[in-house]
């Protein structure tokens, strides 16, 4: 709510307990004054008094009329944040002033997140900062760590490790090549982060996405003008460029067998936004990210350690796929507004509250119950079955669903529950494999 109707904001009005009243003196400085106030919605018209003759701004003012409320919560700040302005010309009446309202401003937290009126008002804060020739700025670090998305490398280390364990159990894990996979998946990763950004700038995502949270509706580096969108295609480029020889390197020193596997995992990561695919507007954005955040980066870790095909780390890194899948498909809930005002319509765009809800509930425990069974069949090894432990978070993340689904910040830590949901169970997969390895 930053624009109001006079009438709507003179009713609103009636909800506060006092009024500041601005103007600026002879001079150029400002004056306010709080007074008490009785408001008039059918006249337009607001009363403040009364005031001392000192205390009033001359006949014919411009002024504005402040209605402001907060609570101060102990040890957090402020709740109940809200409040509007009102501008007209002042007309002395006795001991007060009447102002009638020609223009009304307001905000009001229950109606309007805090962080929603904030991304609302970028594109004006944009604006005043451009009209001053003052530009926006972050370390270097912090700019590369809002662009690249970093935290969500955990994305990539899950199956990666997942592969170099299950090469471990085999007899066939070293360091040198482990890490050297390892850093050409974290550039693939990182690019596609970035080349995901540059495509919802370039389509309106994520303009159109007024209600980001720290870990839905993009880096937003460059509706803040952070970064311009040709800097980010360099850098998308120059991470897909540092993925691409350290894969020909592999390719050559272990197995022509990896360049196949690399070029799956690079094609997987373009084809998910890109177009024409755009597959993550077609709805299969959560089979593609399954694909290359599971199998895909499993199977190339161990051909890169072993040199050999194995069914093994397919079938290992099944639950951490699906539940990657799930960290995307919880996260676009608070976007799916944005998204399906620029068409792309993602599953959580085309299904109702209900279907959402039940099929991440169905996906994740099909990704347990998978856990289960191949630590029964000998397919990974019965220490996998502590890979488990994290399932209560399931019912937790679906619990916040349904109390939140159209609330993005009280879903926030809910998403947060689920990213760890992935990461804790692929960690105590590794793990299992690890006290597997120890024990003979």
């Amino acid at each position: 709510m930053s624009s109001l109707t006079t009438v709507e904001a003179l009713r609103r009005s009636e909800s506060y307990s006092h009024a500041v009243l601005s103007w600026v003196v002879p001079g150029g400085y400002p004056n306010s004054v709080g007074a008490p106030f009785r408001s008039d919605s059918a006249a337009s018209t607001v009363v403040i008094g009364p005031l001392a003759d000192e205390s009033k701004p001359p006949n014919g003012s411009e002024v504005c009329v402040t209605f402001s409320h907060i609570r101060p919560q102990r040890g957090v700040g402020y709740d109940e944040r809200r409040y509007m302005n009102l501008w007209g010309t002042a007309e002395r009446d006795g001991e007060n002033i009447r102002l009638t309202a020609t223009r009304a401003t307001g905000w009001d937290e229950a109606e309007v997140p805090f962080f929603e009126y904030a991304e609302r008002n970028v594109p004006q804060a944009r604006s005043y900062l451009a009209s001053l020739g003052a530009n926006v700025r972050l370390s270097r670090f912090w700019t590369f760590f809002l662009a690249t998305r970093l935290p969500f490398l955990t994305a990539t280390i899950a199956p990666v490790a997942l592969g170099g364990a299950v090469a471990a159990r085999d007899g066939a894990f070293h360091w040198g090549w482990f890490l050297l996979t390892l850093v050409g998946a974290c550039a693939v990763h990182l690019g596609l982060n970035i080349a995901n950004d540059v495509f919802d700038d370039a389509n309106g995502a994520d303009e159109a996405n007024v209600t980001p949270t720290m870990f839905s509706g993009g880096s937003r580096v460059i509706q803040y003008g952070l970064v311009s969108r040709a800097a980010m295609i360099r850098a998308s480029v120059a991470f897909y460029a540092v993925a691409a020889i350290i894969g020909l390197v592999l390719a050559a020193t272990r197995t022509w067998d990896l360049l196949w596997v690399g070029i799956a995992g690079v094609v997987l990561s373009l084809v998910y936004s890109a177009p024409p695919f755009r597959l993550v507007h077609r709805g299969l954005g959560e089979p593609v990210t399954a694909l290359g955040f599971g199998p895909v980066m499993a199977v190339g870790t161990y051909l890169a350690v072993a040199r050999t095909w194995s069914w093994e780390p397919v079938l290992a890194s099944i639950p951490v796929a699906i539940l990657v899948a799930l960290i995307l498909y919880v996260n676009q809930v608070p976007d799916r507004v944005g998204d399906a005002a620029v068409g792309k319509r993602t599953l959580i765009v085309r299904w109702p509250k209900g279907r959402v809800i039940a099929t991440y509930t169905a996906l994740a425990t099909i990704a347990f119950a998978v856990v289960v069974l191949n630590a029964l069949t000998d397919v990974t090894p019965i220490w996998t079955l502590i890979a488990v432990l994290p399932a209560p978070l399931v019912l937790k993340v679906r619990r916040g669903l349904r109390a939140h689904y159209d609330q993005p910040y009280a879903l926030m830590s809910y998403m947060q529950d689920n990213i760890v949901l992935h990461l804790a169970t692929g960690t105590l997969l590794v793990v299992g494999y690890v006290v597997a390895n120890l024990v003979g």
